[in-house]
């Protein structure tokens, strides 16, 4: 589970995310990032679609997808990351969604640069 300072709740903040932030695509998940402001804690928020399944398939990869998120979030810094679940992730391990994650932050780090 994500504490509540990493949860990101306000939709301005994952529209800017959405909008303004690098974007990568993995099988199961689309990754986007940008980075928040220096002191404040990594945000991250979940888009789960009604195409990923029902109501209980989606809450079962929310929760494998959140407490992926807290595994990585040490390596966050200070950032705002949205996940967005495509309909493949429904029958995704959660080690494989975490593989995906990972080197998806991995790669927007690339694109990102240093911190600066």
């Amino acid at each position: 589970m994500l504490s509540a300072q990493n949860r990101m709740t306000r939709s301005t903040d994952f529209d800017a995310t959405v909008k303004h932030g690098l974007r990568v695509t993995q099988p199961d998940l689309v990754i986007h990032a940008r980075r928040g402001e220096q002191a404040s804690p990594p945000k991250v928020g979940l888009i789960i679609s009604k195409s990923v399944g029902s109501a209980v398939e989606r809450h079962r990869v929310a929760r494998r997808l959140r407490h992926v998120a807290r595994s990585v979030l040490p390596e966050l810094d200070s950032d705002h990351v949205v996940i967005r679940a495509l309909p493949s992730s429904r029958g995704a391990a959660s080690a494989r969604l975490e593989r995906q994650l990972r080197a998806g932050l991995r790669r927007i780090r690339q694109l990102m640069g240093p911190r600066g």
